[in-house]
């Protein structure tokens, strides 16, 4: 599916309070426990994060300015004193991400309904690969961990063996995990999961943590 471009999208994200745009001034601002979703979308899951947590840093990643603006705007439309001064943006690659935040600073890293790449030969571009993998185990601290769903069971399959080859504890799975009641108590939906869950769509999700072996 094309994405639609936003015009004047580039400017907002650029002049927008909630968006930090370089790694310095991302280093500069950040505070722990900081819990990160890359490919955040519309917003609609950090924000709610951000909103339930007030103690709890968030920072969402998102590549198209398109995308982000909408996220934008909905927080601008916020009376004052109900925005969440604990959210912040990036508009970045995700490749990228080792440049903008410490080493082992990450306590949570949320990958919600990420481009599966169906392709074998776009693997690599996929954000649950151990491309990614790596980096991520660069940022997070020694106990962070990261959070998959996917409806995609190709996918899923394919996350949950890079983790394994990558050396990180697998710690929860569900292939579908609205018949879990216990998960459901904390879970917060996405755009997507609420969209694919009433099309009747299984959502697999698992938690994995940094490997304690890792350099």
């Amino acid at each position: 599916m094309r994405l639609r471009h936003i015009p004047g999208s580039e400017e907002e994200i650029e002049n927008s309070t909630w968006v930090y745009h370089s790694p310095e001034e991302t280093q500069k601002n950040i505070s722990s426990p900081l819990y990160l979703e890359i490919g955040m979308g519309k917003g609609r899951f950090i924000m709610e994060n951000a909103f339930t947590y007030p103690d709890i840093s968030f920072i969402g990643i998102e590549m198209y300015e398109s995308v982000m603006v909408k996220a934008t705007r909905k927080l601008d439309s916020l009376p004052d004193d109900e925005k969440p001064l604990n959210l912040h943006l990036i508009r970045m690659d995700a490749r990228d991400i080792c440049d903008f935040f410490p080493k082992e600073s990450i306590d949570r890293i949320y990958l919600n309904f990420p481009d599966p790449w169906p392709k074998a030969r776009h693997a690599g571009r996929r954000l649950t690969s151990s491309g990614f993998l790596k980096r991520y185990d660069s940022i997070l601290k020694k106990d962070g961990r990261i959070e998959l769903k996917t409806d995609n069971l190709d996918l899923f399959e394919f996350s949950l063996e890079e983790a394994r080859a990558s050396g990180y504890e697998i710690s929860y799975v569900t292939y579908d995990l609205h018949a879990d009641e216990e998960a459901m108590k904390s879970n917060i939906m996405t755009g997507y999961e609420q969209k694919f869950s009433s099309l009747g769509n299984k959502i697999c999700r698992y938690v994995i943590r940094r490997s304690l072996t890792s350099v």
